[in-house]
């Protein structure tokens, strides 16, 4: 009786087998380990989500209460400002987070430890990169929450689910979009105070040259030619909108623009396209400086 013997593969052929690297499972394993990172220097320092949940609310009490015997219709048939202001503090709440995300990084440059991540055997590099990313859009939402959870205490009422999971979306869209920005400067400014004034030197024309504390009405004609130019006036109008309206569709006018009408949807496809070009046009210099 004889007996077949199937010749076995040599063994450097079957190290090679057992050892072919799962690019995606290590990228992902890379970028959790760093988001973890962040969480826990979060955790050391609590006053930042503290500070960074605090101070828009303070912003929501306070100007609502300013502005509370301004005229009457104002800002629109039976609403009050705190109604009004809500969707610009939930906006550039979301702005200023997102905006400061280039800091952990530039940080890390200064401190010299992304030299010692750079010259990691890492299965690819944009894992700093994404590890930031979702950090700053997890503390944003949660921003996010604190905020509609106040407005509604303070009877601005809440959109429909629906509208909630649309106000989320816009809410991604802006961040994904001003945090690769904010990545951009962290790689190519040479220091951290340069960051900072780009940071002071962006956020309060921003916020006066759009829709956040006031009617695109109430401004004069050249303004209201910059608010229409400005990003975050297509993020706050929807928001404001869904919450004044609860028969919104995408068809619905939200803003009556110099130049014409814009519509909730109008309004969406300007903001994906923001962040497609932000995303876009901060690839080369990142592949260049992870490089």
């Amino acid at each position: 009786m004889s007996t077949t013997i199937t010749p076995s593969k040599p063994a450097s052929e079957q190290q090679i087998a057992t050892t072919q690297p799962n690019l995606f499972g290590e990228f992902l394993q890379e970028t959790l380990a760093m988001t973890r990172r962040l969480f826990i220097q979060l955790q050391r320092r609590p006053s930042t989500l503290v500070a960074g949940i605090v101070q828009p609310l303070m912003w929501l009490i306070l100007f609502g209460a300013l502005f509370q015997n301004a005229p009457q219709g104002l800002f629109g048939n039976q609403v009050n400002y705190g109604q009004f202001l809500g969707a610009g503090v939930i906006v550039f709440t979301a702005f200023g987070g997102a905006l400061n995300a280039g800091l952990p990084v530039m940080f890390d440059r200064e401190f010299g430890f992304l030299n010692r991540l750079l010259v990691a055997p890492l299965a690819s590099r944009f894992s700093i990169v994404m590890a930031s990313a979702i950090f700053i859009t997890t503390l944003s939402l949660i921003q996010t929450a604190a905020i509609i959870a106040m407005s509604a205490f303070l009877g601005s009422g809440l959109p429909s689910a629906i509208g909630l999971a649309l106000v989320a979306l816009i809410v991604l869209l802006l961040v994904v979009a001003v945090t690769a920005l904010s990545l951009g400067l962290a790689f190519a400014l040479p220091g951290h105070i340069e960051l900072l004034a780009v940071i002071f030197v962006t956020n309060l024309p921003l916020l006066f040259a759009s829709t956040a504390l006031v009617p695109l009405s109430f401004m004069p004609t050249w303004l209201q030619v910059v608010a229409t130019l400005n990003p975050l006036s297509y993020a706050i109008e929807p928001i404001r909108y869904l919450y004044l309206h609860p028969d919104w569709n995408l068809g619905s006018v939200i803003m009556h623009a110099p130049f014409g009408n814009v519509t909730l949807g109008g309004a969406l496809l300007i903001l994906v396209g923001l962040c497609a070009i932000a995303l876009i046009s901060v690839q080369p210099l990142m592949k260049r400086r992870l490089a």
